[in-house]
């Protein structure tokens, strides 16, 4: 019987096999007892008494089994365990008919040794046929996933002899023998070489990883350490990275912990993979002092960093979550996710847009919040240069309505999620950021809320970034595009961003900008070529890199720093605070209204703009100023 029959009659096929198994039993032991049996009565137990004991068996192995939910096992992930259960409910199931035929039928023969026999027969019955399908069913899914069996099986390296490669291995055996061939695996441990894990031998180190497969022809490498530092993880990656093989890694143990089949939480090598920085360290327990019971508002909730922190706010208890964001499908996404993931929590999604004071006013007049995280932004570079009063309206000045609302209406603390952007902005978008940084700072000294603001680079899978854009391209066939070979940027993962921004504001006491540690800058040529190789292809050959052409806005290279700016050490290692500059609302009040008068005439042209900028963020510069062009 093939896959899909044993799935369609499993729930009357495995109760009328273990019934069977029951009957088999009695009259296994019965005839071991005596060959006459069928003849006459035994010596000791009477043929009644064993149909009796058959009846009042199959009635409690049914309760029981169903009771601990056998039948809803899915027999090709059974396990020893499951089998050792077996035997353990058969055997309870025993001692169970035994009371009954002694206590209720008052049988003049029972015997629980005789019963204790049976069961232990019964589940050992149980179990092989069991197998017997576990095997039918493995076997069938791996013909099933080799549609053509004249195609060659992939030469698979593994990199790591534990209990992961030995998962991943077993997998492979029952049901992908014919998709990979395994050539060896690769472990650093010198004591284990030779060794064998699930029956494949270990074959070398690290060191050895280009010969055995320039050697073997290797197609594929699965990184199978889970408990591995950044560092040498980073290591061995490049290594791999040589090769031309493509490669899979398995991901983190936290995100492990619920996976019951390793080989399905395999996954492509991502950029984050190559980044070899320390995991960051936090004291939840300031945050969590920070964030419980409080009402927390998040703007920008939909978006990359917004759905993260709502995320990790989560995780601290707050009193009530406030999700607001302007477009309806992200922020319906990541309310859905909250309410499944945190079902006795109090989640609020609001559909508003910043840039309306009265609206605003309102949320904040019915929901009281206390902290508000504002994440709500235009960040695209090139559709900025092309749209600028959208930036400024959006950045600046729905900045400026939360800014006055969180004042008005007595939040506790503010937190503005800045770039790296914005110093010595080369684009709009990056100076409108600045100029938000300007009003916060400005906004702090009159205002009993605490502004702040924290301040980073770009996060690896953002929406619209780099990183997806390139796997987008490379699923295409390529090219590649990089705008400039020189062009470099900080990369930071999205939840590494987010968990440091909550630490960041646990030392907050207002007008600070936060500066976080984004680690080397990274160029995107190499990015996008590390990429390639990772995937399995060779750069110029299989996938080009195509160069592009600077874009209108764009640097060469990001800060995050500026020259006037000193930085002041915190206790995190990778947060710094910038020395607080001298604005006043005044300044800033002159400032917005040469902004109000460019918003108002929709005709003002992009130089006009440009020219207001400059007076109003000194530091911003023409990209031609800093690119050396």
């Amino acid at each position: 019987m093939n896959v899909d029959g044993i799935a369609k009659y499993r729930n009357y096929l495995l109760p009328l096999m273990d019934c069977i198994s029951i009957i088999f039993g009695y009259y296994f032991i019965s005839v071991l007892i005596t060959d006459s049996f069928l003849m006459q009565p035994t010596s000791t137990i009477t043929k009644n008494e064993i149909l009796i004991s058959i009846i009042i068996a199959i009635i409690i192995y049914q309760i029981i089994f169903r009771f601990s939910k056998r039948y809803s096992n899915i027999i090709r992930y059974e396990n020893n365990q499951d089998y050792l259960l077996y035997i353990v409910l058969s055997i309870i199931s025993s001692i169970i008919v035994s009371l009954i035929e002694e206590l209720i039928l008052k049988m003049p023969n029972p015997s629980i040794k005789f019963n204790l026999i049976v069961g232990l027969i019964i589940g050992i019955v149980m179990i092989s046929y069991r197998l017997i399908i576990r095997y039918v069913l493995l076997y069938d899914m791996a013909n099933k996933n080799i549609p053509n069996d004249s195609k060659k099986p992939k030469k698979l390296l593994i990199i790591g002899g534990g209990y992961s490669a030995n998962d991943i291995i077993k997998t492979i055996h029952s049901t992908l023998k014919n998709k990979y061939e395994i050539i060896g695996i690769i472990d650093d441990n010198k004591k284990r070489k030779g060794y064998s894990v699930a029956g494949v031998r270990i074959i070398g180190n690290r060191n050895d990883i280009e010969r055995i497969c320039k050697q073997h022809g290797i197609d594929e490498i699965f990184f199978s350490i889970v408990k591995i530092d950044n560092e040498n993880k980073k290591e061995i990656l490049e290594i791999c990275n040589k090769t031309h093989a493509k490669v899979k890694v398995l991901p983190s143990l936290t995100e492990l912990i619920t996976e019951e089949n390793l080989f399905h939480s395999l996954r492509d090598v991502g950029i984050e993979d190559l980044l070899g920085r320390a995991p960051v360290e936090l004291d939840n327990h300031n945050i969590a002092s920070l964030i419980k019971s409080k009402v927390v508002l998040v703007t920008g909730a939909g978006g990359s960093i917004g759905s993260e922190l709502s995320r990790q706010i989560m995780l601290h208890n707050p009193k009530q979550i406030i999700l607001l964001d302007n477009y309806e499908n992200s922020l319906y996404d990541i309310e859905l996710e909250l309410k499944t993931s945190h079902p006795n929590n109090d989640i609020r999604a609001i559909v508003a847009n910043i840039r309306e004071k009265e609206r605003l006013n309102a949320i904040f007049e019915k929901y009281s919040p206390e902290i508000v995280f504002h994440a709500a932004a235009h960040k695209h570079v090139p559709l900025m240069e092309n749209n600028p009063t959208e930036a400024i309206k959006n950045n600046v000045f729905g900045t400026y309505n939360l800014v006055n609302c969180s004042d008005e209406y007595n939040v506790k603390r503010f937190i503005l999620i800045s770039t790296d952007k914005a110093v010595n902005p080369t684009n709009i978008m990056g100076a409108t950021k600045r100029l938000c940084e300007m009003i916060i700072q400005a906004k702090n000294k009159s205002s009993q809320t605490e502004y702040v603001a924290v301040r980073f680079g770009n996060v690896l899978g953002s929406n619209g970034s780099v990183v997806p854009l390139f796997k987008k391209q490379l699923a295409q066939g390529g090219p590649l595009t990089v705008t400039h070979k020189e062009i470099t940027r900080f990369f930071m993962t999205i939840p590494e961003a987010v968990a440091l921004v909550l630490q960041a504001i646990t030392y907050a006491e207002g007008g600070e900008i936060f500066v976080l540690d984004m680690g080397e800058p990274v160029k995107i040529y190499d990015l996008a070529k590390s990429l390639i190789e990772l995937s399995g292809y060779t750069v110029g050959e299989d996938i080009e890199i195509e160069i592009t052409g600077m874009r209108p806005g764009e640097k060469l290279y990001e800060e995050l720093l500026m020259n006037e700016e000193n930085l002041q050490e915190t206790k995190h290692e990778k947060i710094f605070i910038t020395e607080s500059m001298n604005f006043t609302m005044d300044d800033i009040e002159k400032k917005l209204n040469m902004f109000r008068e460019i918003i108002n005439n929709e005709n003002t042209s992009k130089e006009t703009i440009k020219e207001t900028m400059k007076k109003c963020v000194p530091t911003y510069r023409e990209p031609n100023e800093v690119n050396g062009e």
